[in-house]
């Protein structure tokens, strides 16, 4: 029996509590998506929860959007600040690996959007186009919601978003999606080829213009520039293989797409994600920061 003097639920928070659950990967995928951490994307995540906890929410007729919007918003402050830090990191910065599917923690919610190669794309837009594009194209939010969060009139958000959605759908001409079979396939013969340290085996399956990307962040030793061509790819993979010997290397759903997961002394020792370009890996992206890789 509840206590006389003990405070009875507030609206407030039977509001939010109703919501909260249904709504936190929208609130997350939001953050994620802007700024391709997952560190900061929890952080922004439980900021949107403790101003939630303290808002009168009773007037809101659209929560979620509600919600989106106070996530953007601490996003958009961080992003901003972000691309100093990105000046300054050490070595190329690739984005944090989430784990989705059935090896997600959490619900996350899953489109091409949180791939490395899209997060990479949207890296180049700048801070409002990003945002007006994940916020309008990713999400559906309307215009009036995006101008308040960037504080811009209703035609500026529109244009900022239609400006990003064409240098988007501009880099995403050149770099066509594999199929997941396809993709399936050749990580398959991937790993295969780099158990066996078959240079050959490995050197078919890179294209002759591959691109090899390792950050490390300065936290361990990696590449800090990056590595060009089929045969050269092949030829660091592989010593780097022999030196380290990983325990194992095993498939992992990372930002909705197949990814390889090296352990080494039972740790994971790195995520690593490829891009796929006629049938061969024309982009291989391997992160090692053990920052990145805590939540993995």
């Amino acid at each position: 029996m509840r206590d006389g003097n003990e405070p009875r639920r507030s609206e407030r928070e039977d509001t939010l509590g109703a919501g909260w659950e249904a709504y936190r990967p929208a609130v997350f995928g939001v953050a994620y998506r802007l700024l391709g951490s997952v560190a900061d994307a929890e952080d922004v995540t439980q900021d949107v929860w403790l101003r939630a906890a303290g808002a009168d929410l009773q007037d809101i007729a659209d929560l979620q959007a509600w919600l989106m919007t106070v996530a953007a918003r601490r996003s958009y402050d961080i992003l901003k600040s972000a691309r100093f830090r990105r000046e300054t990191y050490v070595g190329p910065w690739l984005p944090e690996p989430l784990l989705t599917g059935p090896d997600a923690s959490q619900p996350v919610l899953v489109d091409e959007s949180v791939s490395s190669a899209m997060l990479l794309i949207m890296e180049e837009l700048s801070p409002p186009e990003r945002v007006a594009f994940v916020l309008h194209d990713v999400f559906g939010l309307e215009f009036g919601k995006i101008a308040e969060v960037l504080d811009v009139s209703v035609p500026g958000a529109r244009q900022l978003a239609s400006r990003g959605r064409r240098r988007v759908a501009k880099a995403k001409e050149s770099t066509p999606q594999a199929s997941k079979a396809e993709r399936e396939r050749i990580l398959a013969a991937f790993r295969a080829a780099y158990e066996a340290g078959d240079m050959a085996g490995l050197v078919g399956l890179l294209h002759p213009d591959v691109v090899y990307v390792t950050d490390g962040g300065g936290n361990v030793s990696a590449a800090r520039k990056l590595i060009h061509g089929g045969e050269r790819v092949a030829e660091v993979m592989v010593r780097v293989g022999r030196q380290w010997h990983p325990d194992r290397i095993d498939f992992a759903e990372v930002g909705g797409e197949l990814a390889l997961v090296f352990y080494r002394e039972s740790r994971v020792y790195s995520v690593d994600t490829v891009q796929i370009t006629d049938g061969l890996i024309s982009a291989y992206r391997r992160v090692i920061n053990p920052d990145k890789l805590m939540r993995v």
